[in-house]
Protein backbone atom coordinates (compact mmCIF):
# COMPACT_ATOMS: atom_id res chain seq x y z
CA UNK A 1 0.00 0.00 0.00
CA UNK A 2 2.77 2.55 0.82
CA UNK A 3 4.36 1.82 -2.55
CA UNK A 4 1.03 2.45 -4.29
CA UNK A 5 0.67 5.80 -2.49
CA UNK A 6 4.16 6.80 -3.58
CA UNK A 7 3.42 5.93 -7.21
CA UNK A 8 0.13 7.81 -7.02
CA UNK A 9 1.88 10.86 -5.53
CA UNK A 10 4.46 11.04 -8.33
CA UNK A 11 1.76 10.49 -10.94
CA UNK A 12 -0.15 13.51 -9.63
CA UNK A 13 3.01 15.66 -9.60
CA UNK A 14 3.94 14.77 -13.18
CA UNK A 15 0.36 15.39 -14.29
CA UNK A 16 0.39 18.86 -12.76
CA UNK A 17 3.72 19.63 -14.41
CA UNK A 18 2.29 18.52 -17.72
CA UNK A 19 -0.75 20.75 -17.28
CA UNK A 20 1.48 23.75 -16.51
CA UNK A 21 3.34 23.18 -19.77
CA UNK A 22 0.09 22.91 -21.68
CA UNK A 23 -1.11 26.21 -20.18
CA UNK A 24 1.84 28.07 -21.73
CA UNK A 25 0.74 30.02 -24.79
CA UNK A 26 2.46 28.76 -27.91
CA UNK A 27 4.72 31.28 -29.61
CA UNK A 28 3.74 31.53 -33.28
CA UNK A 29 6.25 31.64 -36.07
CA UNK A 30 7.20 35.16 -36.99
CA UNK A 31 5.41 36.59 -40.00
CA UNK A 32 7.36 37.99 -42.92
CA UNK A 33 6.40 41.56 -42.04
CA UNK A 34 6.65 43.76 -38.98
CA UNK A 35 3.03 43.46 -37.82
CA UNK A 36 1.29 40.33 -36.52
CA UNK A 37 -2.32 41.26 -35.70
CA UNK A 38 -3.95 38.09 -34.41
CA UNK A 39 -6.39 40.09 -32.28
CA UNK A 40 -7.74 41.87 -35.36
CA UNK A 41 -7.21 45.41 -34.07
CA UNK A 42 -6.08 46.90 -37.37
CA UNK A 43 -7.86 47.39 -40.66
CA UNK A 44 -6.03 46.20 -43.76
CA UNK A 45 -5.12 49.77 -44.69
CA UNK A 46 -3.87 50.62 -41.18
CA UNK A 47 -1.78 47.45 -41.06
CA UNK A 48 -0.29 48.16 -44.49
CA UNK A 49 0.56 51.72 -43.47
CA UNK A 50 2.21 50.54 -40.26
CA UNK A 51 4.20 47.91 -42.16
CA UNK A 52 5.46 50.58 -44.54
CA UNK A 53 6.41 52.93 -41.72
CA UNK A 54 8.30 50.26 -39.76
CA UNK A 55 10.13 49.05 -42.84
CA UNK A 56 11.21 52.60 -43.71
CA UNK A 57 12.25 53.16 -40.10
CA UNK A 58 14.53 50.11 -40.12
CA UNK A 59 16.05 51.11 -43.45
CA UNK A 60 16.80 54.58 -42.07
CA UNK A 61 18.01 53.70 -38.56
CA UNK A 62 18.72 49.92 -38.62
CA UNK A 63 16.52 49.64 -35.49
CA UNK A 64 13.80 47.03 -35.78
CA UNK A 65 10.40 47.54 -34.14
CA UNK A 66 7.77 44.80 -34.32
CA UNK A 67 4.10 44.88 -33.30
CA UNK A 68 2.29 41.70 -32.21
CA UNK A 69 -1.31 41.45 -30.97
CA UNK A 70 -3.06 38.37 -29.61
CA UNK A 71 -6.61 37.59 -28.46
CA UNK A 72 -5.48 36.31 -25.05
CA UNK A 73 -2.57 35.14 -22.93
CA UNK A 74 -4.62 32.04 -22.11
CA UNK A 75 -3.43 32.13 -18.52
CA UNK A 76 0.24 32.53 -19.38
CA UNK A 77 2.54 35.12 -17.79
CA UNK A 78 2.87 38.32 -19.82
CA UNK A 79 6.58 38.73 -19.14
CA UNK A 80 7.39 35.04 -19.70
CA UNK A 81 5.54 34.89 -23.01
CA UNK A 82 7.09 38.17 -24.18
CA UNK A 83 10.57 36.83 -23.52
CA UNK A 84 9.86 33.52 -25.22
CA UNK A 85 8.58 35.40 -28.24
CA UNK A 86 11.67 37.62 -28.27
CA UNK A 87 13.89 34.54 -28.17
CA UNK A 88 11.99 32.87 -31.00
CA UNK A 89 11.59 35.89 -33.27
CA UNK A 90 15.12 37.27 -32.75
CA UNK A 91 14.08 40.88 -33.31
CA UNK A 92 16.99 43.26 -33.93
CA UNK A 93 20.48 42.75 -35.29
CA UNK A 94 22.97 40.38 -33.74
CA UNK A 95 25.69 42.29 -31.94
CA UNK A 96 23.67 45.51 -31.89
CA UNK A 97 20.62 44.18 -30.01
CA UNK A 98 18.57 47.02 -31.45
CA UNK A 99 15.11 45.50 -31.44
CA UNK A 100 11.84 46.35 -29.68
CA UNK A 101 8.56 44.45 -29.55
CA UNK A 102 5.16 45.98 -28.81
CA UNK A 103 2.82 43.23 -27.57
CA UNK A 104 -0.91 43.62 -26.88
CA UNK A 105 -3.41 41.09 -25.51
CA UNK A 106 -7.01 42.06 -26.14
CA UNK A 107 -9.03 39.96 -23.69
CA UNK A 108 -6.52 40.38 -20.88
CA UNK A 109 -6.35 44.15 -21.49
CA UNK A 110 -2.59 43.97 -21.07
CA UNK A 111 0.37 45.15 -23.12
CA UNK A 112 4.14 45.20 -22.94
CA UNK A 113 7.06 46.89 -24.65
CA UNK A 114 10.04 44.51 -24.73
CA UNK A 115 13.32 46.34 -25.34
CA UNK A 116 16.59 44.93 -26.65
CA UNK A 117 19.87 45.53 -24.84
CA UNK A 118 21.08 48.03 -27.40
CA UNK A 119 18.03 50.30 -27.05
CA UNK A 120 17.68 50.26 -23.25
CA UNK A 121 19.64 53.50 -22.95
CA UNK A 122 17.15 55.46 -25.06
CA UNK A 123 13.92 53.46 -24.85
CA UNK A 124 14.15 53.25 -21.07
CA UNK A 125 11.82 51.44 -18.70
CA UNK A 126 10.40 54.79 -17.60
CA UNK A 127 9.70 55.96 -21.16
CA UNK A 128 8.24 52.58 -22.07
CA UNK A 129 5.88 52.87 -19.13
CA UNK A 130 4.87 56.40 -20.15
CA UNK A 131 4.18 55.28 -23.70
CA UNK A 132 1.90 52.54 -22.39
CA UNK A 133 0.03 54.61 -19.79
CA UNK A 134 0.13 58.06 -21.35
CA UNK A 135 -0.01 57.40 -25.09
CA UNK A 136 -1.62 54.02 -25.78
CA UNK A 137 -3.98 53.41 -22.84
CA UNK A 138 -6.07 56.60 -23.33
CA UNK A 139 -6.85 55.51 -26.91
CA UNK A 140 -7.66 51.95 -25.84
CA UNK A 141 -10.04 53.09 -23.09
CA UNK A 142 -12.04 54.91 -25.75
CA UNK A 143 -12.10 51.83 -27.96
CA UNK A 144 -9.68 53.41 -30.44
CA UNK A 145 -7.36 50.42 -30.70
CA UNK A 146 -5.98 51.26 -34.12
CA UNK A 147 -5.18 54.83 -33.05
CA UNK A 148 -3.52 53.60 -29.87
CA UNK A 149 -1.32 51.09 -31.69
CA UNK A 150 -0.25 53.64 -34.28
CA UNK A 151 0.44 56.34 -31.67
CA UNK A 152 2.30 53.91 -29.42
CA UNK A 153 4.45 52.55 -32.22
CA UNK A 154 5.27 56.09 -33.35
CA UNK A 155 6.32 56.97 -29.79
CA UNK A 156 8.51 53.87 -29.60
CA UNK A 157 10.27 54.80 -32.84
CA UNK A 158 10.78 58.38 -31.66
CA UNK A 159 12.11 57.19 -28.30
CA UNK A 160 14.79 55.07 -29.97
CA UNK A 161 15.96 58.25 -31.69
CA UNK A 162 15.84 60.37 -28.54
CA UNK A 163 12.85 62.33 -29.84
CA UNK A 164 10.22 61.20 -27.30
CA UNK A 165 10.75 62.86 -23.93
CA UNK A 166 7.69 61.59 -22.12
CA UNK A 167 4.10 62.69 -21.59
CA UNK A 168 3.63 66.27 -20.39
CA UNK A 169 1.18 67.27 -17.65
CA UNK A 170 -0.95 68.91 -20.31
CA UNK A 171 -1.26 65.58 -22.11
CA UNK A 172 -1.66 63.67 -18.85
CA UNK A 173 -3.97 65.57 -16.44
CA UNK A 174 -3.55 62.91 -13.75
CA UNK A 175 0.06 64.02 -13.35
CA UNK A 176 -1.08 67.34 -11.82
CA UNK A 177 -3.12 65.50 -9.21
CA UNK A 178 -0.14 63.31 -8.33
CA UNK A 179 2.04 66.42 -8.02
CA UNK A 180 -0.44 68.03 -5.60
CA UNK A 181 -0.53 64.89 -3.45
CA UNK A 182 3.28 64.70 -3.47
CA UNK A 183 3.51 68.35 -2.41
CA UNK A 184 1.07 67.66 0.43
CA UNK A 185 3.18 64.75 1.67
CA UNK A 186 6.35 66.86 1.69
CA UNK A 187 4.49 69.67 3.48
CA UNK A 188 3.46 67.29 6.27
CA UNK A 189 7.03 66.00 6.54
CA UNK A 190 8.24 69.61 6.77
CA UNK A 191 5.87 70.37 9.65
CA UNK A 192 6.94 67.19 11.46
CA UNK A 193 10.60 68.10 10.99
CA UNK A 194 10.06 71.58 12.42
CA UNK A 195 8.22 70.18 15.44
CA UNK A 196 10.93 67.58 15.98
CA UNK A 197 13.69 70.17 15.78
CA UNK A 198 11.95 72.42 18.31
CA UNK A 199 11.67 69.55 20.78
CA UNK A 200 15.23 68.42 20.14
CA UNK A 201 16.48 71.98 20.56
CA UNK A 202 15.44 71.90 24.17
CA UNK A 203 17.34 68.66 24.80
CA UNK A 204 20.35 69.21 22.58
CA UNK A 205 21.08 68.65 18.95
CA UNK A 206 18.63 66.50 17.06
CA UNK A 207 16.68 66.30 13.86
CA UNK A 208 14.08 64.57 11.77
CA UNK A 209 15.45 62.40 8.99
CA UNK A 210 13.31 61.74 5.92
CA UNK A 211 14.81 59.08 3.61
CA UNK A 212 14.81 60.25 0.02
CA UNK A 213 15.87 58.89 -3.33
CA UNK A 214 15.81 55.34 -4.62
CA UNK A 215 14.64 54.11 -7.97
CA UNK A 216 12.65 51.39 -9.53
CA UNK A 217 12.63 49.36 -12.70
CA UNK A 218 9.21 48.82 -14.21
CA UNK A 219 8.24 45.81 -16.27
CA UNK A 220 9.32 42.24 -15.82
CA UNK A 221 12.26 40.76 -14.02
CA UNK A 222 15.69 40.38 -15.46
CA UNK A 223 16.05 37.84 -18.23
CA UNK A 224 19.18 36.52 -19.81
CA UNK A 225 20.11 37.25 -23.39
CA UNK A 226 19.83 34.62 -26.10
CA UNK A 227 22.01 33.46 -28.93
CA UNK A 228 20.90 33.12 -32.49
CA UNK A 229 20.73 35.25 -35.57
CA UNK A 230 19.21 38.32 -33.94
CA UNK A 231 19.24 40.76 -31.09
CA UNK A 232 19.46 40.04 -27.38
CA UNK A 233 16.94 41.05 -24.73
CA UNK A 234 17.49 41.46 -20.99
CA UNK A 235 14.05 42.21 -19.58
CA UNK A 236 14.11 45.94 -20.31
CA UNK A 237 10.82 47.63 -21.03
CA UNK A 238 7.51 47.91 -19.21
CA UNK A 239 4.10 46.29 -18.86
CA UNK A 240 0.68 47.85 -18.33
CA UNK A 241 -3.01 47.69 -19.06
CA UNK A 242 -6.05 49.77 -19.87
Amino acid sequence: MPRFKKIFFYAVIFSLLGLSRLSALEVPKRADGYVTDRAGFLSSSAKAGLETALRAFEEKTSNQVVVATFPSLEGDSLEDFSMRLAEAWKVGQKGRDNGAIFLIFKNDRKMRIEVGYGLEGVLTDALSGQIISGVVAPHFRKGDYSGGILAGTDAIMKATQGEFKGVSRKDNPNALGRLIVLFGVFFVFHLCAQASNRIAGRRGRGGFFVPMGGGFRSGGGSFGGFSGGGGGFGGGGASGGW
